[in-house]
């Protein structure tokens, strides 16, 4: 078996340097940048995306690669190899000019986005989109696939997956839980101590304190304002950051959506110091990645022992909601019924959200829907879902950043990372049982270390397949998540 060479080793390193580069742009985009400076900043970025791609498609890399020949597979190197080896040919299939092109366009369709969402305005944001999709479709052709165009972007985020499985994946889970959704509520009922006046400094305070207790590290790692939440790790888990936004008057806008991001932080900050610079950096995909976001802000923070817990604090921090148990947190905090934004979604139907951006991103890339009709269409597909028209666009179809950063075959990782939430956490409350009892003291380090030991550290070192029969015992499946939510929600609605 030949070892990887030092050359080759640097020459990944210096590729990481570039792309941190440019998540440091981005996370500056789209938290302290003046508007003024859109146009310059996507020079930069496309740039810097260029000199990454052509240094990893380069003549230099291919022959570092077929030099190094094969290493032991189970290894860290073998890991290393197999990654690397992966992200040159993908990288190697799309044409320099493609990459500068999408991250140009990329940076100009975030800020119309912006103004877009802003506004209610459609037509602001549609040439932006147009221009991404054939983009997006070049790229899936320049790809490749064998049974769908979709698989190609899809493999991007979930290395493995097919549209074939997803379609079984949402049809199962259509078929478990259409029929629960209704039988909810049609507006929020029970809802009322997370409503009032939250002053934003207290609603801040009381969020850091949580995910503190979670185990976010501060000292690697800040809290930003922003339109739309995200994590981003800025080479490595010395230095990664969340951000959040705030509502005055709706407590859950803000909270869950830092939880929700400190999960994903919580993953970044876990991974072995060892990979920072490597191709083994980072998740293992963007579905096992939105496991860890949905376990500590769902399966976690929506828990009746976890209310139990932080009811004192949370009434000693907002006096107005001093009155409400823990069992009005609780239920507070999973209020279910059909709504308008997919970011505040309760759990049940929050599938039903991505269910209708799969179909819409599939069909435009397969030329069945034109960008004009998109918001027509949307609309359609959400009274059918869900049972009602969104109010605006602003609250419809720009209500999501993604298309904007053409990350299409992402949203169906959001599925993906719920199911794999559940099956997780059984896993490690299977290990451990004083988990749920240790929730309820506000003690997390058994369930963060459990997480660590199974999934964090390792990185990208396995596929996520492997990575979650290795945490588990067994492959992805639904079960565990369809009995989870039926049980939970059953008990609070009386279904």
């Amino acid at each position: 078996m030949n070892e990887i060479s030092d050359s080759l080793k640097q020459r990944f390193a210096t590729i990481a340097d570039l792309d941190a580069a440019s998540a440091v742009l981005s996370w500056d985009q789209q938290t302290h940048m003046p508007e003024g400076g859109l146009a310059a900043r996507a020079e930069q970025l496309s740039t810097l995306s260029r000199i990454s791609h052509d240094m990893l498609v380069s003549e230099e890399t291919g022959a570092l690669l077929e030099e190094t020949g094969n290493t032991d597979p189970t290894s860290v190197e073998g890991a290393f190899l197999r990654v690397a080896r992966r992200e040159y040919e993908r990288a190697a299939r799309l044409p320099s000019r493609l990459v500068g092109e999408l991250s140009r366009t990329r940076s100009l369709a975030q800020g119309a986005w912006e103004k877009a969402r802003t506004n209610s305005d459609w037509e602001l944001f549609a040439p932006h989109l147009e221009r991404m999709v054939a983009l997006q479709r070049e790229a899936a052709e320049h790809l490749g696939y064998e049974e769908h165009p979709y698989d190609a972007l899809l493999d991007a985020y979930e290395p493995g997956m097919r549209k074939s499985q997803l379609d079984e994946l949402f049809a199962r889970l259509r078929e478990e839980l259409v029929p629960i959704v209704k039988k909810l509520p049609r507006e929020a009922t029970g809802e009322e101590p997370f409503r009032g006046n939250f002053d934003e400094e207290k609603q801040e305070e009381f969020s850091t304190r949580v995910v503190t207790d979670f185990g976010y590290d501060w000292s690697r790692g800040r809290q930003d304002r922003v339109t739309h939440p995200f994590c981003t790790s800025l080479g490595g888990p010395a230095d990664v950051r969340i951000t959040t936004r705030f509502d005055p008057t709706w407590f859950s806008y803000h909270f869950f959506a830092t939880l929700h991001e400190a999960g994903h932080a919580l993953y970044e900050q876990g991974v072995d110091p060892a990979y920072t610079r490597t191709p083994l950096a980072g998740g293992a995909s963007l579905g096992m990645h939105e496991s860890q976001s949905r376990l500590w802000e769902n399966i976690v923070g929506r828990s009746r022992e976890f209310w139990n817990h932080y009811q004192p604090l949370f009434g000693k921090t907002f006096p107005q909601a001093a009155g409400a148990s823990a069992e009005d947190l609780y239920r507070a905090a999973n209020v279910a019924y059909p709504s308008e934004i997919r970011t505040e979604a309760d759990e049940l139907t929050y599938n039903l959200h991505i269910l209708i951006r799969y179909e819409i991103e599939t069909a435009l890339l397969e030329g069945d829907l034109e960008v004009s009709g998109l918001p027509g269409v949307w609309n359609e597909k959400t009274k059918s879902y869900l049972g009602f028209t969104p109010r605006s666009d602003a609250r419809g179809v720009l209500q999501d950043v993604h298309w904007a950063m053409g990350l299409i075959g992402y949203f169906p990782t959001y599925t993906l990372g719920n199911v794999l939430s559940a099956q997780i956490f059984e896993a490690a409350e299977s290990a451990h049982p004083e988990i749920r009892e240790q929730i309820s003291e506000g003690r997390f380090e058994t369930l963060l270390g459990w997480l660590r030991e199974n999934i964090h550290r390792h990185g990208r070192r396995y596929e996520p397949r492997e990575l979650i029969e290795r945490a588990t015992g067994r492959p992805m499946e639904s079960g565990p998540y369809v009995s989870y939510l039926k049980r939970k929600y059953g008990e609070i609605y009386d279904l």
